[in-house]
């Protein structure tokens, strides 16, 4: 009697094997994920450093008004009241005293609190505009900043 079969020590062998190889490579897939979510920043922090520079070019000072009476018209592409259903991950904008959602900040589908943007502002001659999401989870943000000159720095990395 010839049988074709695996035994259960074998199955669970290769169980063992899956399950170690997923140890590994969950948390590296998890990083990956929240690198390709930091792409975003670099785009959306260009075009608001963009469309600052065309509204200091007309009105010779920069603004804390990003959208709305007197901004400078730029909001996060695809923008529709902030939030989950954002198509965005991050913040983004000034945290000054009285802001306003959709006025002066924008918040992603991370939902990261405008005070996570930290002291950003915006004077005749200068702006410093923020970008903060928890891409990793731990409840740390990640931000990132903008300057007139085109600086962008990455204040703090919410990967680590």
């Amino acid at each position: 009697m010839n049988k074709c079969a695996f035994t259960l020590i074998e199955l669970m062998i290769v169980v063992a094997i899956i399950a170690f190889l997923a140890t590994v490579s969950v948390p590296q897939y998890f990083k990956y994920q929240a690198k390709a979510k930091q792409a975003e920043v670099a785009a959306n922090l260009a075009s608001l450093h963009t469309a600052m520079q065309a509204y200091f070019i007309e009105h010779g000072e920069y603004s804390t008004v990003l959208n709305g009476e007197g901004g400078i018209g730029w909001k996060p592409d695809g923008y529709s009241g902030g939030g989950k259903g954002e198509k965005f991950y991050y913040t983004y904008g000034f945290n000054s005293p009285g802001a306003q959602e959709g006025v002066h900040y924008f918040t992603g589908k991370l939902e990261t609190p405008k005070e996570s943007l930290g002291q950003t502002s915006a004077d005749q001659n200068h702006f410093l505009a923020g970008a903060a999401g928890n891409v990793s989870g731990s409840g740390k943000s990640d931000v990132w900043k903008i300057d007139e000159q085109r600086n962008l720095q990455h204040e703090v990395d919410g990967l680590e």
